[in-house]
């Protein structure tokens, strides 16, 4: 006999586990189908498909409370375009940051010293926002 476990499938309603720490839930299914069916009823073998099972609670929980995937959707699509608008903006600024230079305009080239930064502040904020809302609401 070999010593490397076996890889076959096992009914868990008949056949007990020889892991160590499956032991209490193999007992515990058993106990479980011996007391379905007493009462006419029986386990399906089958596990049910938890992540599915926790996607339908969310979809519904989020009806419940208003909330639909379509909404979720439009909050990257405005979060996509503070970004590009940010980003337009910022441009900008480094444009006529380069015109005052040029210029030699001291004054024009403090405005873009003391108004770029908030534009770079938002550029990091929308692409934070992006990064951090993005991957929960494509993939759920």
């Amino acid at each position: 006999m070999s010593a490397t476990p076996s890889c076959t499938r096992h009914d868990a309603r008949t056949e007990p586990s020889h892991h160590p720490r499956t032991g209490d839930t193999t007992s515990l299914g058993t106990g479980l189908n011996a007391l379905s069916e007493r009462f006419g009823t029986h386990l399906d073998p089958e596990p049910v498909d938890e992540l599915k099972t926790t996607e339908r609670l969310r979809e519904k929980a989020g009806e419940l409370v208003g909330r639909r995937p379509q909404s979720a959707l439009l909050l990257l699509r405005d979060l996509r375009e503070v970004y590009i608008k940010a980003s337009g903006v910022s441009v900008y600024w480094e444009m006529l940051g380069q015109a005052a230079q040029g210029l030699k305009d001291v004054d024009l080239l403090a405005v873009v010293q003391r108004c770029h930064p908030d534009t770079l502040r938002q550029l990091r904020w929308a692409n934070g926002k992006l990064k951090e809302s993005s991957t929960q609401i494509l993939i759920s």
